[in-house]
């Protein structure tokens, strides 16, 4: 996803505007100069603290947690080593805990290294890719970098769709809400529609009585996991990878720990996360994306 952000953000930015690049991905960061540098300059750092160093703005999106402690807090090539600033904007995109959010979140400003604020996004590759994601930003709308955190989100999302949910963290928390609700959708829809479809029923007419019924789903109109219901989703392109069932699993598992941190017994994530376990495992799902699981509830090759 980040790819697709940076992208973006490469396209708006003053042609005048140095942008900066890190990933552990040397081979992704020459092919993004390759494909951008005609918008503007584009520079490969080799850390998170050169980037930290070099930039008043700084992005960060990667894998999990652990991802982003490093990239904080390495004491010799994190943010958390690079010169202080109090004027530095830091936006973290990833989908991580809400502990972790708030513990990182919390160290780097601590030291001084500038404001910092989660803004988990949602839309996937093709959303980041479009410049169309959704972000759940952790501060208010009343925020003194409120309006700065909006002109830059609007660079790779949709302005409606910057989402202010107040302090430090409530943007993961915000995330890791739907995508509980992302994860179980996709699992009771694949179930829905193995009954439907080995019940007798075209595939095609029941997508059509679920779209004008209670049934009809955001996951259903764009992450359909049955192939050839929606022309643009990835069971109907070979189940490309949007988002792999690994992942499913770290976002399901998020919302499963969120859920009993607060007191509420997560049954629907609970079941979800052991078929998606069982579909990191399964070769028919191997390497493809998450709605791939349908190959197991259906037991189709």
């Amino acid at each position: 996803m980040g790819y697709g952000m940076a992208t973006n953000i490469r396209k708006k930015l003053s042609r005048n505007a140095t942008m900066f690049v890190q990933d552990v991905n040397g081979a992704a960061c020459e092919r993004f100069v390759n494909e951008t540098s005609d918008y503007g300059p584009v520079e490969i750092l080799k850390t998170a603290k050169e980037a930290a160093s070099a930039a008043p703005i700084l992005i960060s999106i990667v894998p999990a947690a652990e991802h982003v402690r490093q990239v904080y807090m390495d004491e010799e090539n994190g943010v958390i080593a690079a010169p202080k600033s109090e004027s530095r904007l830091i936006l973290e995109c990833s989908t991580i805990g809400i502990e972790s959010t708030r513990e990182v979140g919390k160290a780097v400003m601590d030291a001084g290294l500038g404001r910092y604020i989660d803004a988990p996004v949602s839309g996937g590759i093709r959303g980041a890719a479009a410049g169309i994601l959704a972000f759940m930003i952790g501060c208010t709308d009343s925020d003194p970098a409120a309006d700065q955190i909006r002109n830059i989100t609007s660079m790779m999302g949709i302005s409606e769709k910057v989402f202010f949910c107040g302090e430090l963290g409530n943007g993961a928390a915000a995330k890791i809400s739907n995508n509980y609700l992302s994860s179980t959708f996709l699992m009771a829809i694949s179930e829905a529609f193995a009954i439907g479809i080995k019940s007798g029923v075209d595939k095609n007419v029941l997508a059509d009585v679920i779209r004008n019924s209670s049934g009809m789903s955001w996951m259903g109109e764009h992450m359909h996991p049955v192939p050839g219901v929606i022309a643009s989703a990835p069971s109907s392109n070979g189940y490309k990878v949007g988002f792999r069932c690994e992942l499913m699993v770290k976002d399901t598992t998020l919302g499963i720990d969120a859920a009993e941190k607060c007191g509420v017994e997560p049954s629907m994530a609970k079941a979800a996360v052991e078929a998606y376990k069982k579909a990191t495992q399964d070769p028919r799902c191997e390497g493809l994306d998450a709605s791939s699981v349908y190959k197991l509830v259906a037991n189709e090759q």
